[in-house]
């Protein structure tokens, strides 16, 4: 018999959300940890609003749609309000109800200032690592940390003398053209009009340059595991910095802990550091046309070989940080604002693998 094709719908629904999502959906464990760390901030959410006045929108509701952005790539607050409005999985997981009304999209720029003042992106990623069945799961001796390139949101044609020369001429086009043969540009004669903390970097020899970030993640060996991300202006010692700043509350042990890194990190003021803060180095052996600043006294060891493998792995987080999360390009301008959004996104990495091996442990 053919089924009708009538499009009215009953007047009322007597299923809730809770019952339409399929019991072995991956959100559903992503969710669980989550909460567990969002409940561990309640105290700071209450200190960030007033406790008089005309109710906001939940901060939870907001960090948890901004997960949702994060796990499947939208690229905007709009496309995420749209996406909230008829998809009844993301209704459930952010907590709004079969027949709440969602918020309009500039609720997150009106709430993101008050949330960067309170650090919440950094106090999340740290309250779901301390949840207890998640510590288990970490190593406390055994680190790696890289760096990776946060292409700014700003045009190079931004970039211009800190004189104030160069200005466009004067026409009524969007975006006027701009020819830079001949003209030498560099961080201390030029600055961005867009955003004046992005800075011009090149990653490599023959690479381009572009107005960039430096993004920072500590990550432990056991599972790899991001324990602490940062986010510097570009340097060519911002990733070592960055790298004693990440290590040294961990280094606070009896014995030595191990880090792991690439060729980079291999100078000697580095490894000097890092033995003062009892920080075995790990880093690779950079020799073209040097000498490294380790040597078999390190390398002989079985550990290190270990630590070059898994070292490599932190590749996968900055991978799915910049593709799925869309961390590749900012959308923000600032640099706080662009570190609470690439701490937030390392968060979400966190969460996407938690699941799995919570369920092997």
């Amino acid at each position: 018999m053919r089924g009708s094709d009538a499009g009215s719908g009953s007047l009322f629904s007597y299923v809730s959300l809770e019952a339409r999502v399929p019991a072995g959906h991956p959100l559903r464990a992503i969710r669980e940890i989550a909460n567990a760390g969002l409940a561990a901030l309640d105290r700071d959410f209450a200190r960030l609003y007033a406790r008089e006045g005309r109710p906001g929108i939940a901060p939870e509701r907001l960090l948890r749609a901004l997960l949702l952005q994060a796990f499947y790539s939208i690229r905007s607050e709009r496309q995420l309000m749209e996406r909230l409005e008829f998809d009844l999985l993301f209704r459930w997981f952010v907590g709004v109800g079969m027949d709440e009304a969602v918020w309009d999209h500039s609720v997150f720029s009106k709430n993101r200032d008050r949330l960067l003042a309170g650090e919440v992106a950094g106090k999340f990623l740290a309250a779901v690592l301390a949840e207890p069945r998640v510590r288990g799961l970490l190593s406390s001796e055994h680190f790696s940390v890289d760096g990776t390139l946060i292409e700014a949101w700003a045009s190079l044609k931004s970039f211009r003398p800190k004189d104030g020369g160069g200005a466009p001429p004067a026409s009524g086009g969007r975006n006027a053209e701009r020819n830079f043969r001949g003209e030498k540009r560099s961080n201390e004669t030029h600055v961005s009009t867009s955003d004046p903390d992005a800075k011009l970097y090149r990653k490599g020899p023959g690479m381009e340059a572009k107005l960039a970030f430096l993004g920072h993640a500590l990550m432990e060996n056991r599972h790899g595991l991001v324990l602490d991300a940062r986010l510097t202006r570009v340097a060519g010692y911002a990733e070592r910095i960055a790298a004693l700043d990440m290590i040294a509350p961990r280094a606070e042990r009896p014995h030595a802990v191990t880090l792991g890194a690439d060729k980079g990190f291999d100078a000697a003021d580095f490894v000097m550091e890092c033995r003062e803060l009892n920080v075995t180095a790990h880093v690779a052996q950079n020799t073209s046309g040097r000498r490294s600043a380790i040597d078999a006294r390190t390398t002989r060891h079985a550990g290190y070989a270990l630590s070059q493998r898994a070292r490599k792995r932190i590749e996968e987080v900055f991978a799915w940080v910049k593709t799925i999360a869309g961390m590749r390009k900012t959308r923000f301008r600032g640099l706080e604002r662009v570190g609470w959004a690439f701490t937030l996104a390392v968060a979400a990495y966190n969460l996407v693998r938690l699941p799995k091996l919570l369920a092997t442990a």
